[in-house]
Order: structure tokens, then C-alpha cells, then sequence
């Protein structure tokens, strides 16, 4: 019982590892939109951490973020706040759809959750760039510009809340085909890591 315990645990682990290096990897795979800055990529990073917080909880999708995010601080990547940006981004958008799916347990939670993800995103973070993110790139990066209040003003409005709604949107729409095809192998590996 206990060897099982430790093997179960072991292999969750390696699981959560391998998610977050495919986050990683997906997270190489992005591209802007043409209407908004260039700096706004789209990626795809947050669909192995939906995909670890449908088997196990909502924390294995935080843990998910969290080691794509320090795998990409590490190799040095990006820089700090970017970085913070966006593990806080993943955060708010794959919470709200991991709680609701093991609440209820189906695709109509899933879509709910997404819209509620992509709408906590959205806001969240153009809060959070308002206040937090643009000044501290205002100082850190030296960006002039980013210290006017209204220039942040017109990035949060013409830029990052639009571009989290898009991203939300885009994820979602890949995200639930993609949930239909693999639900009964989330299932399968759920009630395998519940026994």
C-alpha cells in the first residue's frame, strides 16, 4: 500500500514535469496578432496545465505553469517580469476552468469555465499591467514612454485587454475539440490516480 502510494506520487510527479516541459515547448510556438503590439504573442502554453488540472486538481495546473515559467526564467529566455506576467496570466485562466470542471465533471462546465477564464484574464491582467507590470518595465527595461499614464492607459485599453479576450477565445476554441478527443484518457488516468 505504501510502495503503491510512493510509486503513485512519483509518477504524478514525472507527469507534472513532462507537462510543464511540453508547456514550455508550446509556449515556443507563438505568434502576434496584427492589429495589436507586437510584444502580445499568442501561445498555447496553458493547454497541458488545463490538461494536468483536469486529472489531478487545479494546483497540478499552477504547479504546471509554474515549472514552464521557471524552465524559461532558467534558460534564460525571457526576463522577470514578463515572466511573472505571464505565470499570473496562466493562473487566472486555467483556475476558474479546472475549478468548475471538477465541480461538475463536463463540457458545458468547460466552456463556462473558459468564458470565465478569458474574462479573469482579461481583466485581471490589465489591472495588473496598469499598475504593476508597465510602470516596473518603465523602470527596470528604461522604457520612457511606459512612465506617462496615458500611454500605459492606451496599451491596457487598445492592447492587453483586447489581446487576453482574443488569447482566451483562440485557447478555448483549440481547447474543447481537443478536451472531446482526450476526455475518456483524462478520465481513465483521474480514476487511476484516485484508486
Amino acid at each position: 500500500m505504501m510502495r503503491h502510494m510512493q510509486s503513485s506520487k512519483l509518477l504524478k510527479m514525472i507527469i507534472l514535469a513532462l507537462m510543464g516541459t511540453i508547456s514550455l515547448a508550446l509556449l515556443f510556438l507563438n505568434f502576434p496578432l496584427p492589429f495589436l503590439p507586437p510584444f502580445l504573442k499568442v501561445d498555447f502554453s496553458e493547454v497541458p496545465a488545463l490538461i494536468a488540472s483536469f486529472i489531478f486538481s487545479p494546483i497540478a495546473g499552477v504547479i504546471v505553469i509554474a515549472i514552464k515559467n521557471a524552465l524559461y526564467l532558467l534558460f534564460g529566455f525571457g526576463e522577470p517580469v514578463g515572466v511573472a506576467a505571464n505565470f499570473v496570466a496562466g493562473i487566472m485562466f486555467v483556475l476558474p476552468v479546472s475549478l468548475l470542471y471538477h465541480k461538475y465533471k463536463n463540457v458545458k462546465s468547460i466552456v463556462s469555465g473558459l468564458v470565465v477564464g478569458t474574462i479573469v484574464m482579461a481583466i485581471g491582467m490589465s489591472v495588473i499591467n496598469y499598475f504593476v507590470l508597465l510602470p516596473l518595465y518603465a523602470i527596470i527595461m528604461g522604457i520612457e514612454e511606459y512612465k506617462s499614464v496615458e500611454v500605459v492607459r492606451q496599451i491596457v485599453v487598445i492592447g492587453v485587454l483586447p489581446f487576453n479576450v482574443i488569447k482566451g477565445i483562440i485557447v478555448g476554441v483549440l481547447f474543447i475539440p481537443l478536451f472531446n478527443k482526450m476526455h475518456k484518457w483524462i478520465e481513465q488516468e483521474r480514476s487511476n490516480f484516485a484508486a
